[in-house]
């Protein structure tokens, strides 16, 4: 948005069909100076002179969140079903999917 540019209309109209909402002419007349407002409150932010930092577009710093792999004892298949009704031949049993 260039500084000092009109909202009109148009550019709302815009906004809304970018959001998908079909606005009435009452909501028009209603949100098109709410959206003035707003975007007046965000122009303020173009006059920080702020040349130390670069932009940060993550609020957190990202880092691997992932368990290193480490290889355990799996559970022997008589373990594995000793809970379970649904078995048969020494795997799990579940319904027939395919006819």
């Amino acid at each position: 948005m260039a500084k000092n540019q009109k909202i009109g209309k148009e550019f709302l109209l815009k906004v809304a069909e970018n959001a998908r909402l079909n606005l009435s002419n009452s909501e028009i007349k209603k949100f098109l100076p709410q959206l003035e407002e707003i975007l007046k409150a965000f122009s303020k932010l173009d006059e920080i002179k702020n040349l130390k930092e670069e932009p940060s577009f993550q609020p957190l710093p990202l880092k691997n969140i992932f368990r290193e792999d480490k290889t355990e004892k799996c559970l022997s298949q008589e373990t594995a079903l000793k809970n379970t009704k649904h078995k048969k031949d020494g795997y799990f049993k579940g319904p027939k999917v395919v006819e």
